[in-house]
């Protein structure tokens, strides 16, 4: 099976490299998606040009695939699965929440010269970043890339709603299942409150369980993409 891996925010594929090799050691197949505008050098790359990403990788992989999207990211493996919701088998979301059509991607902190910059650690504060140490925290800021103003401004468009039957699989990081649950009654995430078959699994971690808990993240990912039933 192909497992499709989308990294989020300031991160480029290259952040999954660890998962990807357990995920490979346990079976499936590893797939690291490249983003435009996030490692190629480019910045002007848009939302429209990361969604064709995402597809053209869908469709390059076998029928049936899975695609992981990682906090911002969950957008766009939830779009894939509203432009080809029959060769998607499930959406596993990291530590994010796939935006409504209409919706503004990732417009979170101000652009600087065209592009939205990594802030800082301020806002990460508490339990997005309580396990990261030091050197984690300077190789991911060290790493961090601008990320295009086209793509955290642009807007998300979804038009299928055979999406909704896809399976879900909600990895919760910083936050537990029974609040992701608590969000989706009070209206907070409508898009999971319509899907028809949504798991939540939890994992002691912070916001990057790729950086600090890899092997985890890749156990609980195949896990997610074992058959049912």
């Amino acid at each position: 099976m192909d497992v499709l891996l989308i990294a989020g925010l300031w991160l480029d594929a290259s952040v999954w490299s660890t998962t990807a090799d357990e995920l490979a050691r346990l079976g499936v197949r590893p797939v690291p998606v490249r983003l435009p505008g996030q490692g190629d050098g480019s910045s002007t790359a848009t939302l429209a040009d990361q969604v064709a990403a995402v597809v053209a990788a869908v469709d390059s992989a076998k029928p049936g695939c899975v695609v992981v999207g990682h906090s911002a990211a969950a957008t766009l493996a939830w779009v894939a699965a509203d432009a080809r919701p029959e060769r998607v088998a499930r959406v596993v979301l990291v530590g994010g929440f796939p935006g409504m059509d209409g919706s503004t991607y990732a417009d979170f902190f101000p652009p600087v010269d065209g592009v939205m910059p990594f802030p800082g650690w301020e806002p990460f504060a508490g339990a997005d970043s309580a396990d990261l140490d030091d050197d984690r925290r300077a190789a991911l800021e060290g790493g961090a890339i601008p990320v295009p103003q086209a793509v955290s401004q642009g807007i998300v468009r979804l038009a299928d709603e055979r999406r909704y039957a896809v399976p879900i699989t909600m990895v919760c990081p910083e936050f537990s299942p029974d609040e992701a649950r608590a969000w989706v009654r009070a209206g907070e995430l409508p898009e999971l409150a319509r899907a028809a078959d949504v798991e939540y699994v939890d994992t002691d971690s912070g916001h990057w369980p790729m950086v600090t808990r890899p092997q985890d993240l890749a156990r609980l990912i195949a896990d997610a993409a074992a058959p049912r039933g």
